[in-house]
């Protein structure tokens, strides 16, 4: 067993946090992403019965579609609200105490999804995704923030992963949860899209146990008594001094800096390089391809002699696929480092998508090819996987102080919305244009992320937040002056360490 993984069995409070933060936070967004493929046949009828009775009228196919695209898409568009808000409740009331109201959003929507049936309502399952995309949003912001802010710095990466591993989690129980033998009936529906309450109220009982971040309590509140209490519960008896001489300094580097608004953080030249490493990591995460791959999956499979009805269990072990190698990176990550990982991941997958445009487009002409992209398709979720997915999100924490950390994932978390938003809009058009030759698109989008990761931004691995900004500041001088400079902010910082 690795070391790593041996040490943090030695954390069972923190393994404690890790399952309780994440099945009331990401579990929730991967869970509502792959829910709706099942009973969208059972929601469509729902549709048709709702306006033949109110209002006697019979919807064409086009006008149900369009109605199915909004309910569906409706999700992101409280994503992005919640990921706005997000922010400035962490930043006031807590990271766990802002995880503890953001349940409240969840039970509310499951109400109205369990009762949409009865009520004959397909507006209240729109409402629900409404509300289930809120919650999405401020728990991937909150659930990264309390979990790297909890953790010791050298299993942090590790930690990291953990917040994909729930999203995989949700995603393979929403596949399963909705085959035919389990949710996926006509009488039972609405309990599968009123799953997510469920979950929620179990992290509203359990959170109240565990301590808030102990980061928050002293670089945000101020509160080194409570910062302490919070370490002992989280670690027990293992030594926190030196995380909280660490945070000391950071206090003292930024004892007159309050913590900055989005503007503030777009406006700041200073941290220009980690913005725009934001941006772009955010923004590829969507438009990597991995919605593509999913959705050609079905065709790969068909070709491949799967039959149409055991298309849903084919499905399955792609999600299966993404939650093993989740799982996987869990066990390596600190091994290897964020940075090689998410290098390796786009490059892996920009392969992998430029030999499945390839055998796609041929794949009727050869016997074997459909069975090569089948092997594709794996590959590259096995990529996308162990590299973006395992270290997009935790990773403003990692290049951003404290300051800017909140409007940091404010900012990740709302270009990923955006982007998811903008990607379930255009994808139709772009299958129904391009056909499987969209790949290239995405694979183009792999390529420049990869190559800029690889270029433009340090590894992160077991460095404080100070150190990574002086390593930007360092890659990205323009002069020999401005590099004398970070040399001394560093040589600085290593000196206030032993001083301390």
């Amino acid at each position: 067993m690795p070391q790593h993984l041996t040490e943090i069995l030695n954390y069972p409070v923190l393994i404690a946090a890790i399952f309780i933060c994440s099945i009331g936070g990401t579990f929730q967004y991967g869970f509502s992403v792959s829910v709706m493929t099942s009973p969208s046949q059972f929601i469509k009828e729902l549709v048709n019965k709702s306006c033949v009775e109110r209002y006697d009228r019979i919807l064409v196919d086009w006008e149900v579609s369009l109605i199915w695209s909004f309910t569906v898409s409706i999700f992101c568009i409280g994503g992005l609200l919640g990921s706005l808000v997000a922010s400035s409740i962490s930043s006031r009331f807590g990271r766990k105490r802002c995880l503890l109201v953001n349940n409240f959003w969840a039970v509310l929507g499951a109400i109205l999804m369990i009762s949409s049936r009865t009520a004959n309502s397909f507006e209240m399952i729109m409402v629900g995704r409404f509300l289930y995309g809120i919650n999405a949003g401020v728990g991937l912001s909150a659930q990264a923030m309390y979990l790297t802010e909890s953790s010791p710095k050298n299993l942090r990466a590790m930690v990291g992963v953990t917040i994909a591993t729930a999203l995989a989690i949700g995603k393979f129980c929403g596949q399963l949860l909705g085959i035919r033998e389990l949710l996926g009936t006509e009488k039972s529906w609405p309990w599968l899209l009123g799953f997510n309450g469920f979950t929620a109220l179990f992290q509203f009982c359990t959170l109240p146990l565990l301590p808030e971040s102990p980061r928050f309590l002293l670089l945000e509140r101020g509160d080194l008594q409570a910062s302490e209490n919070a370490f002992r519960k989280l670690w027990g008896k293992k030594d926190y001094s030196k995380e909280v001489v660490e945070m000391l300094e950071e206090k003292a580097a930024l004892q007159s800096i309050r913590s900055c608004s989005v503007l503030e953080l777009i406006q700041n030249r200073t941290v220009r390089w980690q913005l725009l490493t934001i941006v772009i990591v955010f923004f590829a995460l969507q438009f990597s391809g991995i919605n593509a791959v999913y959705f050609y999956s079905f065709d790969v499979f068909r070709a491949a002699g799967i039959q149409e009805h055991r298309l849903a269990y084919a499905a399955l072990g792609t999600g299966l696929c993404e939650l093993t190698t989740s799982i996987g990176c869990f066990m390596i990550i600190e091994s290897m480092g964020r940075k090689d990982l998410m290098v390796r991941g786009y490059i892996g997958m920009a392969a992998s998508l430029g030999l499945l445009s390839v055998t796609v487009y041929f794949q009727k002409t050869v016997w074997w090819l459909p069975y090569c992209s089948m092997v594709l398709v794996f590959f590259f979720i096995f990529f996308f996987s162990s590299g973006p997915a395992a270290t997009t999100v935790p990773l403003p924490g990692d290049i951003l102080t404290q300051s800017f950390k909140s409007a940091g994932y404010t900012v990740g978390c709302t270009v990923n919305w955006i982007s998811l938003f903008v990607l379930g809009s255009l994808f139709p058009i772009l299958v129904e244009n391009l056909g499987n030759f969209c790949f290239l698109i995405f694979l183009a989008v792999c390529l420049i992320c990869g190559f800029h990761v690889r270029f433009n931004v340090p590894e992160t691995k077991a460095r404080t937040a100070l150190e990574v900004s002086a390593e930007f500041d360092r890659m990205h001088a323009k002069d020999k002056t401005s590099q004398k400079k970070n040399s001394s902010k560093i040589c600085e910082i290593k000196a206030q360490e032993t001083k301390l």
